[in-house]
């Protein structure tokens, strides 16, 4: 069933979230969400605002289950939802932020193409050094999702010598991504400027609970700090494993992720070893919440 769907059918303020956007966006998000093909929903005027409304729909449905919730994160674009939950933008003017960076990051990858490289089985110590010896041009790390799981970011050319390292450097697996561009790297320089004129319009409010930065792994509790990292989001590696022992180390003791898919479920495994993880994304999975 499409993406969000049986959310929708079974909770009237999962239905309402996702009319919203529609009305938002001027186009039926919804009915591409439900019905639309694969490709259709890559299109970068709809994947970020879909995966957007999903997170907030789950969350609308899920929140009084939750009770008082310590932290909030999202991964890249999921930071965005984490400050909706958290109350410091409203659902609006989430939509209409992520539409725009979208937009941005596309026509960044336009101007100066990239792409995007999954190293496993390297540490991350091993991963900047491979990305530093790269001679013939940017190449970056981007996301550090865990521990022998590192992405690597720049210019077509340099991320595949950059491969080409890894290997060597002896790497268990090396995977070029197919993406529209280097995001998280400085090739996306271009769309900060137009992103940060979007948000200084917004108002942005103190976080209900921290948030947890994908650029300095520590807590938020400012919105007009919120602000300025979002911005510098889009040129900064994702500290995803960090932000997990940040958490962890405020006594954190269980993972809810809301939203479409498991991925940071997965790496929940690698980076609390031990510790509970839920996803949530259909009402299905609603049983798992108590």
């Amino acid at each position: 069933m499409g993406m969000g769907l049986e959310l929708a059918d079974a909770f009237p303020e999962a239905r309402t979230v996702f009319d919203r956007a529609d009305e938002i966006l001027g186009f039926p998000l919804s009915r591409t969400m439900w019905d639309g093909t694969e490709l259709e929903l890559t299109e970068t005027s709809v994947a970020q605002p879909a995966i957007l409304t999903h997170s907030v729909a789950v969350h609308r449905v899920v929140r009084e289950r939750l009770g008082p919730v310590s932290f909030l994160a999202g991964h890249s674009l999921g930071e965005f939802s984490a400050y909706v939950a958290a109350g410091t933008l409203s659902f609006e003017q989430a939509l209409e932020a992520v539409r725009l960076r979208g937009a941005l990051m596309s026509s960044a990858g336009e101007a100066r193409p990239g792409t995007m490289a999954a190293v496993l089985g390297l540490s991350d110590a091993e991963v900047v050094a491979v990305c530093a010896a790269v001679e013939g041009g940017l190449c970056v790390p981007a996301n550090f999702n865990a521990e022998g799981q590192v992405v690597i970011s720049g210019e077509v050319d340099a991320v595949r010598e950059g491969m080409e390292r890894a290997r060597a450097d002896g790497a268990r697996r090396v995977v070029e991504l197919s993406v529209s561009g280097a995001f998280h790297s400085p090739l996306m320089r271009p769309a900060e400027e137009g992103l940060a004129r979007k948000l200084e319009t917004m108002d942005f409010r103190d976080p209900e609970s921290p948030v947890i930065s994908n650029v300095t792994a520590d807590p938020v509790d400012e919105g007009a700090e919120a602000r300025a990292l979002l911005v510098r989001q889009l040129t900064s590696p994702v500290r995803w494993s960090a932000s997990v022992a940040t958490m962890l180390s405020a006594g954190v003791d269980f993972f809810v992720e809301l939203g479409p898919g498991t991925v940071l479920s997965g790496l929940s495994r690698r980076n609390a070893k031990g510790i509970p993880c839920i996803s949530v994304g259909t009402p299905g999975d609603l049983e798992a919440v108590k």
